[in-house]
């Protein structure tokens, strides 16, 4: 094991996540998920209507390119469904599937069994990580009520 004492927090914080979603994957590979198409699911899940893929990405944050290979695996596997807009026949939107509602279900109680074996305090990491993804989101540089 390496001697992770010297490890600025940043490639610590990198490591774990990197070690996490490949935990995440192992256990949803065999329903053809990643951990990329549980976020775009869950953002899915969660839409009124139908949306477009780059508001999608948008949302999730990546690149437009990365978010449709990531809808492409979805379909095909019948967890979504791309049809033509309604305000704007060149263009798509997407919508997930009563499948692709179903394992995302599944998928949320994967996700809350990534963590078990981990001894840390749960409510207490995510609070810290929901910390630092709202301020370096919004590009703010101190943390709320230290202004």
């Amino acid at each position: 094991m390496p001697d992770m004492d010297s490890w600025p927090t940043g490639r610590l914080l990198s490591t774990a996540a990197r070690l996490v979603e490949h935990s995440w994957n192992e256990k949803l590979a065999g329903a053809g998920l990643t951990h990329a198409g549980v976020i775009a699911l869950d953002v899915l899940s969660a839409a009124e209507e139908p949306m477009s893929q780059a508001m999608i990405a948008q949302k999730v944050r990546v690149q437009n390119q990365t978010m449709g290979k990531t809808l492409s695996r979805l379909e095909a596997w019948g967890y979504i469904r791309r049809q033509p807009s309604p305000s704007d026949r060149r263009s798509q939107v997407v919508s997930i599937t009563d499948v692709g509602a179903r394992v995302i279900n599944e998928a949320r109680e994967v996700d809350r069994t990534v963590l078990t074996r981990v001894p840390v305090d749960g409510e207490k990491l995510r609070k810290e990580l929901q910390t630092i993804v709202l301020l370096l989101a919004s590009g703010a540089k101190e943390p709320p009520g230290d202004r």
